[in-house]
């Protein structure tokens, strides 16, 4: 990094890239903008790179690390753009994927909608072999049907093959050895073992986990290689990180090897900024949202901790892998509006995404959206929007907006924009308030931290509703995910599971587990190239009460000390349940080791405030069932002992923030502006 001291945090979303950079030489962290690519997520990419480059005055050969997050992983999904897949499992099981859990999300409807399968029938295939679950073969892996399996994979046109055994998270030895035998026979056919992506109890939960591994090898590895080819160009050969679904980065390495971890790659960087940024501001508590043009993304950070879970679900395939824990919901920028026949008037979660966009960018968009009702109110400059570098066309959106929503309903353009946004408004706190009231958690005990190029315009007002009583706006909202990520480390999540009685009987057989971890912990860190002093490895466990199907993600600072994890453990259980036995006995399910391998950060300076006059002058703004003069103030230019009274506008080149009636703004700690309201 001395020698190549730019580094480049880059968050691919819906609707735009956005990217932060950190030049070493002087400590200056900006912020930069640019429309998505989705047929080609690499071009988008590079073109933001370059066009950072031009505007920031540094060269493609300065840039000595890229720190990608990436939604390739979970569009494949969604669209079912996957690689064509063959599932190994022990014979008997092949239909595990498709009896599922049993569970009925819909429960009075006649003929509910079956759960996804990626997977069809016949390409399951029955391997001979049995291991029990405390680890010992009951039958022998058949080597001698391997070559029957083989040829079988092949009339199926297999892409990839997933391999998920009976009983493989307690003995990897039928799994590793049938891997050697494919590969050895078939060395280009990509393998996906369940002991080395999930090795957990719950056979469903592994086996979707090892097939939606399995099939995103391939669509992967295509990206990665593109992403490679265009690294070459201009001397732009930085090292390359991609983001984890647990707000850690990874190599390409173990991205083209486990891109399941990928799936939740850009979101988790909004979260890893709302717990740097928890600290900044010393507010252990906060309940962090990112709404940009696509989705609405909630995580929460309690304690100055970033939830994390141990299983999550994508098109309602669970995946069995940590993730930082996020609600998300189709509610952005982007989002359409429309009334149905019954007259009803709803907002998302269908979104004009970044082509052709809103109707106020000009491509050809026709249908209204969320962005299209804050210009047509007023919240919105059509001269300023991304700094300026988009014009938004006023006449064509209040056209749409009067012909999609006021016509039907019957309504002037400005009560059918503030209809728009009370609807979405709606949605957003219902996603805060499902958030924190799951854990038993009180909104006013937390403050809104608003971020994403739209977050700000909805911010007080969901507040509001929620009764929250401080907003904070962080320094380049419209670019947080990219900050979060410009300051990650690597994450290597190792676990095993063991069904353990959390009592001492059992500590000689958890310290063994716990070394055991910590070893391989240490070497794939080594394998990374993280010097020693730069690694850490936690431990935590998963526990339940006897008898109970689920499980709580304990951390266990002191892996011998079983008292203070049991007292944890009920802590944990009171304030998520509202109750807990310390009577009753307690189960280790999993031991998990989370490795850490620090990057170096460069310290970021300060950024000069800028000379101009704070105050822009005003705008007609719709607030209250009124056009009115409301202030427009200039973030970049704003002292800290300005107070801003709402209502008013605050402007910066890639977001606006709405500070509504009865709330007042200043600048705090780290150039956040805080926004408390005066009720």
């Amino acid at each position: 990094m001395s020698e190549r001291p730019v580094r480049i945090a880059v968050d691919i979303g819906g609707t735009f890239t956005d990217l932060q950079v950190l030049d070493a030489r002087d400590g200056s962290v900006r912020a930069w903008k640019t429309p998505t690519t989705p047929d080609d997520p690499s071009i988008g990419l590079l073109r933001g790179v370059t066009e950072a480059a031009e505007r920031f005055g540094f060269a493609l050969a300065d840039v000595g690390l890229l720190l990608h997050g990436t939604t390739i992983a979970t569009n494949a999904v969604l669209e079912r753009k996957l690689a064509r897949g063959v599932l190994l499992t022990t014979a008997g099981f092949e239909d595990v994927l498709e009896i599922t859990r049993h569970v009925r999300r819909e429960l009075y409807k006649v003929d509910p909608d079956p759960f996804p399968c990626l997977i069809e029938r016949d390409h399951r295939i029955g391997v001979p072999e049995r291991m029990r679950a405390d680890g010992t073969a009951e039958q022998p892996l058949d080597e001698a049907a391997v070559p029957a399996l083989l040829a079988r994979m092949d009339a199926l046109g297999a892409e990839s093959v997933a391999v998920c055994l009976l009983h493989a998270y307690a003995n990897a030895a039928h799994e590793q050895r049938l891997k050697v035998l494919i590969q050895a026979a078939r060395p280009a056919l990509p393998v996906s073992l369940s002991s080395e992506i999930s090795p957990e109890i719950r056979e469903y939960e592994r086996s979707s986990t090892t097939v939606l591994n399995a099939l995103l090898m391939p669509v992967v590895k295509v990206y990665l290689d593109k992403l490679e080819a265009r690294l070459g160009e201009g001397g732009f050969h930085p090292l390359v990180f991609l983001v984890q679904s647990n707000g850690g980065v990874c190599s390409l390495r173990h991205a083209a090897e486990q891109p399941a971890r990928l799936l939740l790659s850009g979101p988790s960087g909004g979260a890893l900024a709302a717990g740097r940024i928890a600290q900044l501001l010393a507010r252990p508590n906060l309940v962090a949202v990112d709404m940009g043009g696509t989705s609405y993304d909630v995580s929460v950070v309690q304690d100055g901790r970033v939830s994390v879970v141990t299983q999550g679900e994508i098109d309602r395939l669970p995946v069995r892998l940590p993730m930082v824990e996020m609600r998300t919901i189709g509610a952005g920028g982007g989002s359409i509006a429309s009334v149905d026949h019954g007259g009803r008037l709803t907002v998302g979660p269908r979104s004009a995404g970044s082509r052709p966009g809103p109707v106020a960018y000009g491509r050809g968009g026709f249908e209204p959206t969320v962005t299209d009702a804050n210009l047509a109110l007023g919240r919105l400059d059509p001269e300023y929007f991304l700094g300026g570098m988009m014009k938004l066309d006023m006449p064509a959106t209040r056209v749409a907006i009067a012909a999609k929503v006021g016509t039907p309903l019957g309504l002037a353009v400005e009560p059918a924009a503030l209809g728009m946004l009370t609807v979405v408004n709606a949605n957003l706190g219902a996603a805060v308030r499902l958030s924190l009231f799951e854990k038993g958690l009180d909104p006013r005990e937390f403050s809104l931290l608003s971020f994403g190029g739209a977050g700000g315009l909805h911010a007080t007002d969901v507040a509001a509703e929620m009764g929250i009583r401080e907003v904070i706006f962080p320094r380049e909202p419209g670019t947080l995910s990219a900050y979060g990520i410009l300051y990650s480390d690597l994450v290597q999540d190792i676990a095993r599971s063991r069904v353990m009685a959390a009592v001492p009987a059992s500590l000689p057989a958890i310290a063994a587990l716990v070394a055991e971890l910590r070893a391989e912990a240490d070497a794939g860190l080594a394998r990374d190239g993280v010097p020693p002093e730069r690694r850490a490895i936690a431990v935590a466990a998963d526990m339940r009460y006897h008898g109970q199907a689920f499980e709580l993600l304990v951390p266990w600072p002191d892996a011998l000390d079983l008292p203070a994890l049991l007292a944890r453990f009920h802590a944990m259980h009171r304030q998520r349940f509202s109750y807990a036995d310390e009577k009753e006995a307690v189960e280790i399910v999993t031991l998990r080791a989370i490795a850490t391998g620090r990057l170096p950060k460069p310290d970021a300076a300060e950024p000069a405030p800028a000379t101009r006059a704070a105050l822009k002058g005003t705008r007609r703004v719709f607030e209250d069932g009124a056009w009115r003069d409301v202030p427009v103030w200039d973030r970049e230019a704003l002292p800290p002992e300005d107070r801003i009274t709402g209502p008013a506008l605050v402007e910066e080149p890639f977001a606006t923030h709405w500070i509504g009636r009865g709330w007042t703004a200043s600048l705090g700690a780290a150039g956040a502006l805080i926004a408390r309201s005066d009720a």
